[in-house]
């Protein structure tokens, strides 16, 4: 698995899936986008797919279920379509954005007219540039959990460093000692929490 951090993912979700098409002699073309952060994900889009257009003669996809780079959660159909005409050219486009958690399929409705293994290759490949050029993105931050035990008198100076630092809280726990922060920290940069106590009243604590 790779190790990336931090990476660009579709804003488009599984059920609004980002969408685009083109037709190519007599026969259409429609690509669907979706975030996926999971193979499960990947295969309940390809599964909408087939049930929206259900007459259509083949739904061939691709998807990266991970970081860029990822070589594990992938995966590739032709679904009828000659071998490596269809799955691996849309693959092969998803890898080369640069993008990540991210599931694609091309459906298409056959015209009457053959393509070839060129023609199909370069029809699925354009399909699947064409939904990219357009899908709007948002940066993934890989996270981390941690507890960091404040004051009640810093408890919100101790909220804006996090936020200010790029951390999320969830919840908080108020016991006697103080309040606790349940949080999520950017994996790739180290919690400095002697400069956060530069801020406070009393020493923060990081729970293990």
């Amino acid at each position: 698995m790779s190790t990336l951090y931090r990476f660009d993912v579709p804003r488009a979700t599984v059920e609004t899936p980002h969408t685009a098409a083109f037709e190519v002699n007599k026969s259409h073309f429609i690509a669907w986008v979706a975030r996926c952060e999971s193979v499960e994900e990947a295969h309940a889009l390809l599964h909408l797919a087939r049930e929206h257009y259900a007459d259509a003669r083949h739904h061939c996809s691709a998807f990266i279920a991970g970081p860029p780079g990822e070589q594990t959660a992938i995966g590739f159909s032709d679904d009828g379509e000659p071998g490596g005409t269809a799955g691996r050219p849309i693959y092969q486009v998803l890898e080369g954005s640069g993008l990540g958690q991210v599931g694609c399929v091309v459906i298409r409705y056959f015209g009457g007219i053959k393509l070839g293994t060129g023609g199909l290759v370069r029809a699925y490949t354009k399909a699947a540039l064409m939904a990219l050029e357009t899908l709007p993105l948002v940066p993934f931050v890989r996270r981390e959990e941690k507890q960091l035990l404040t004051d009640f008198s810093d408890e919100y100076t101790a909220r804006r460093w996090i936020e200010r630092h790029g951390g999320i809280i969830n919840t908080v726990d108020y016991q006697a000692q103080g309040a606790t922060l349940q949080l999520v920290w950017p994996s790739d940069t180290p919690m400095d929490i002697n400069d956060l106590n530069l801020e406070l009243n009393q020493p923060a604590v990081l729970l293990e």
